[in-house]
């Protein structure tokens, strides 16, 4: 059948299963929209109150259901507002498709009204972009897209259409969606990593997202037990191993537990599965890992010797490479290290309660006991992020949202939706965010309340950007340049001007009230949580340092 090229997008969407879109019109994709319009039975989109919201809530909807999630933009600022969410998508493995409009192909490369090379742009932050010139070539680019985004190691692809491309007519056939393939076969020996482990007397596993997105949790659990290897995961694996279970020592890295990484610095094997050793858990590659024999297993072989050379290296899906492992492994115990670790475990930081203050693990540890263990919870990035991944109460892999690679201020809210909007009214969705990350896209309130989306947000507020503030006063002789804003913005009135609810929570008994009323309410709810500006992230190794550096106060 003979289609115009707007049509085909939508239509090849449908090949794709995908039946949510997020988005923002423009001039240069009307034809996008007059075709979503037609199509609005099968596809529903979502328009937010700013594009780079619109990418985040489509990331926050691929890490939320494992799909590939797509967002639309116009061209020019449009375009270019995608970009911070493109670049978390990439740096953090998440399968994302952007399509974006441009001017018509007569007029590009003539400065034209809203005119910009966004994949020259994007060139650097994307697994591959394409610029369709030609309506024939429409489909099959959307399907390559489709399947670059969600195989091997997943992340963003973005499709460029002039808007005479999606006016132009061309002969349409459906085609059924090609399945992804995460990797093909398995590079590396096995068997002798395998008898690598058997022989070990200090083994040690350190894994990261990859390990999430391969679903591998239960062949992770299963090496971890029939090995009796303790283990420490990234911020991007928060959920893989529950809170609590047996060998989960906890966050690695900067801010994570010092017996997880006294393990780490002491362990004769190390495991690194699915993982990059980034500077955050590597604070000094030359040191980390040291007294180790390194094994190194991802599905990018462009990570392997990378940022720490491996003695060796497996390339493979995650699971497929565990599942192989677990063949030749033998069952055993390693009594005098689980006594080490143990006495590791005493040293560990733990924070003070108090009976009158808000305390940051007590606002992350009683809104997981009042939303429950099968909510999602999504954070922006800075203190409250590392709160977070300290003290939740993690049993699901897709259940913990964050922007690990990047670092991204504001990308909580609109991937807030996303999960929100993925997951459904049977799923709670919680908000952390920091006063200084939630000032950067809180306009996304418009979105939760125009569609109807309970989102619970949980504000810290310490009126100061807080990690920045935290690293000056330690190493900069509390000369606090720029991270005391002393804003005076008012959650409560804000929020319930936008339609959403709005509580400020001075106490403990004042936040689990309001925390009890949220889960009550429909459409969105801030609650604004009075922090003092003294509250620190710890533990904390300061960077290119090592565990016998760790801060504790």
């Amino acid at each position: 059948m003979v289609l115009n090229g707007s049509e085909i997008l939508v239509n090849v969407l449908l090949e794709q299963g995908v039946d949510t879109v997020f988005g923002y019109p423009g001039g240069a994709v009307l034809n996008i929209y007059d075709a979503l319009y037609k199509y609005r039975d099968k596809i529903t989109h979502y328009m937010t109150a700013h594009e780079q919201g619109a990418s985040h809530a489509a990331d926050g909807y691929a890490r939320a259901t494992g799909k590939t999630g797509v967002v639309i933009a116009t061209s020019g600022p449009g375009a270019t507002n995608l970009v911070t969410g493109i670049a978390t998508a990439y740096m953090d493995s998440v399968p994302m498709v952007a399509i974006t409009g441009n001017v018509p192909t007569n007029l590009i490369g003539a400065d034209s009204f809203q005119e910009v090379y966004i994949a020259g742009i994007t060139l650097p932050i994307t697994k591959h972009n394409f610029v369709v010139r030609r309506v024939e070539d429409l489909a099959d680019t959307l399907r390559r897209a489709f399947e670059i985004a969600g195989s091997g190691r997943p992340g963003p692809v973005l499709v460029d259409i002039p808007k005479d491309v999606t006016a132009a007519k061309t002969e349409y056939e459906a085609k059924p969606a090609v399945k992804t393939v995460r990797c093909n076969g398995i590079k590396g020996d096995v068997k002798e990593v395998a008898e690598l482990i058997n022989r070990s007397e200090r083994p040690f596993i350190y894994f990261g997202g990859g390990v999430r997105l391969s679903e591998a949790g239960d062949e992770l659990r299963q090496l971890i037990e029939t090995a009796d290897i303790p283990a420490s995961y990234t911020l991007m694996a928060g959920g893989v191993l529950g809170y609590g279970e047996k060998n989960n020592l906890g966050l690695i890295g900067m801010h994570g537990c010092y017996s997880a990484n006294a393990a780490a610095n002491r362990a004769d094997v190390m495991l690194a599965i699915g993982t990059r050793f980034s500077d955050r858990v590597a604070l000094n590659p030359d040191k980390f890992g040291h007294n180790a024999r390194i094994v190194h297993i991802d599905i990018d072989p462009g990570e392997i010797n990378k940022n720490i050379i491996a003695d060796y290296s497996i390339v493979g899906d995650v699971k497929e490479v565990l599942t192989e492992l677990l063949k030749y492994v033998k069952p055993t115990k390693h009594d005098a290290w689980q006594e080490q670790i143990a006495r590791w475990k005493q040293d560990d930081y733990k924070p003070e309660d108090s009976a009158t203050e808000l305390k940051p693990h007590y606002l992350v540890e009683k809104a997981c006991e009042i939303a429950g263990k099968d909510a999602v919870y999504v954070t922006d990035v800075g203190q409250h992020q590392m709160w977070a991944a300290q003290f939740l109460h993690h049993t699901h892999p897709r259940n913990f949202l964050t922007s690990g690679g990047l670092g991204t201020m504001g990308y909580g809210y609109g991937a807030a939706i996303g999960a929100k909007i993925a997951r459904g009214e049977d799923t709670t969705v919680v908000h952390f965010t920091g006063d200084g990350s939630f000032h950067m896209n809180m306009n996304e309130i418009c979105t939760a309340v125009s569609y109807g989306v309970h989102v619970i947000t949980v504000i810290f507020n310490n009126s100061v950007l807080g990690m920045v503030r935290q690293w000056q006063g330690a190493f900069y002789d509390r000369r606090f340049s720029s991270s005391e804003p002393e804003r005076v913005t008012d959650y409560k009135a804000v929020a319930e001007g936008f339609g959403g609810h709005g509580f400020r929570c001075e106490t403990p008994e004042e936040f689990e009230a309001a925390m009890k009323q949220a889960m009550e309410m429909d459409g969105p709810v801030w609650i604004e949580c009075i922090v003092d500006r003294e509250e620190k992230v710890l533990p904390m190794i300061p960077g290119g340092k090592t565990v016998h550096d760790t801060i504790f106060k």
